[in-house]
C-alpha cells in the first residue's frame, strides 16, 4: 500500500515565487495551477525566461494575471543563439511593467551546452543590460565558481541592483563573495533531497535576511512530492526546510523571505 502523501500546507503569511518557468509545465492547466497557488497563498509569481525562443511567451505570460511577473535574458544553454538581434529585444523589453529582472544568465560548466568563451561573453553583455537599465540580475552558475566571481566582479562598481544567484548549489567561495557582495541566495526543492548536504550547508551559513524562495518548476520537485511535475504551489515545502535547516521559527522565514523579494524585485519608488 502506497503512502499518502502529506497535503500542502497553507500558511496565513504570503509567499512570492522567485522563480519558475510556467511555459514549462504540461501536467495540468495553467489556470488550475495558479489557481492552486493562490489556495496557497503564493502572492505573486515570476516565471524566468531562458531563450530566444521564450522571450517573448514570458511577456505574454506576465500578462496573464495581475500577480504574475517575467524576466527577460539567455540561459548559458542557450548563449550560442544570443545575437545583437536577440539583445535588442531584451533591451526593448527590459523597463517593462511587468518584467522584473533580467535573467536567467550566467555560466554553466556542467553540462557545457555551448562553448565556455561565449557563455561568458553572453554573461557580460547581459549583466551590461542589467546595468544599463537598473534591474536586478538572475544568475545560474553550475560548476564555475571561478568565472561567475571574476565576471562579477568586473561589474562590482556599476551594477546598482544586484539579484539573486538561483537555485544556488555552488560552493562557500561563491556563496560568501556573493553575500558579502549584497546577492540574495535562491533555495528550492534541493533543500529537502536526502543527498543535498551541501546545500543546507549553505543555507546554514547565508542569513535569512538573504534568501529567496522559489521551486524552479517543473524541476526539482520537493519531497514528499518529488516525482511529480514541480509547481509553484509546493513552495510551501521550501520555507518549512529552511525553517527547519536555520532553526528559526516559520513564520519569521515566511515574513523575512517575503520582505527580502519585496526589495529585490519589487522595490518601492
Amino acid at each position: 500500500m502506497s503512502k499518502k502523501r502529506r497535503e500542502i500546507p497553507v500558511f496565513d503569511h504570503p509567499i512570492i515565487e522567485t522563480h519558475c518557468h510556467l511555459d514549462y509545465l504540461k501536467d495540468r492547466p495553467l489556470a488550475e495551477t495558479l489557481e492552486q497557488s493562490r489556495q496557497v497563498n503564493i502572492e505573486r509569481v515570476i516565471t524566468i525566461a531562458v531563450s530566444p525562443k521564450n522571450l517573448a511567451a514570458v511577456r505574454e505570460l506576465s500578462q496573464i494575471e495581475p500577480w504574475v511577473y517575467g524576466t527577460q535574458g539567455i540561459h548559458p544553454h542557450e548563449a550560442e543563439s544570443y545575437s545583437d538581434e536577440v539583445e535588442a529585444e531584451i533591451r526593448e523589453h527590459a523597463r517593462d511593467e511587468k518584467i522584473v529582472a533580467i535573467g536567467e544568465i550566467g555560466l554553466d560548466y556542467y553540462y557545457d551546452n555551448a562553448d565556455r568563451g561565449v557563455q561568458q561573453e553572453v554573461f557580460r553583455r547581459q549583466l551590461q543590460i542589467a546595468c544599463d537599465n537598473d534591474r536586478p540580475v538572475v544568475i545560474h552558475s553550475r560548476d564555475a565558481d571561478d568565472d561567475t566571481i571574476a565576471i562579477l566582479q568586473e561589474f562590482e562598481q556599476t551594477l546598482s541592483r544586484r539579484g539573486v544567484i538561483h537555485s544556488f548549489t555552488s560552493g562557500p567561495g561563491l556563496a560568501r563573495y556573493a553575500l558579502d557582495q549584497g546577492w540574495c541566495l535562491g533555495f528550492n526543492g534541493i533543500t529537502s533531497f536526502n543527498k543535498a548536504e551541501n546545500v543546507r550547508d549553505i543555507v546554514r551559513m547565508t542569513p535569512i535576511e538573504q534568501i529567496l524562495l522559489e521551486t524552479d518548476a517543473p524541476f526539482l520537485t520537493p519531497v514528499p512530492y518529488r516525482g511529480r511535475e514541480n509547481a509553484p504551489f509546493y513552495l510551501p515545502f521550501v520555507a518549512e526546510k529552511i525553517a527547519e535547516v536555520k532553526d528559526l521559527p516559520l513564520d519569521r522565514v515566511l515574513t523575512q523571505t517575503y520582505q527580502n523579494s519585496l526589495r529585490t524585485f519589487f522595490p518601492q519608488p
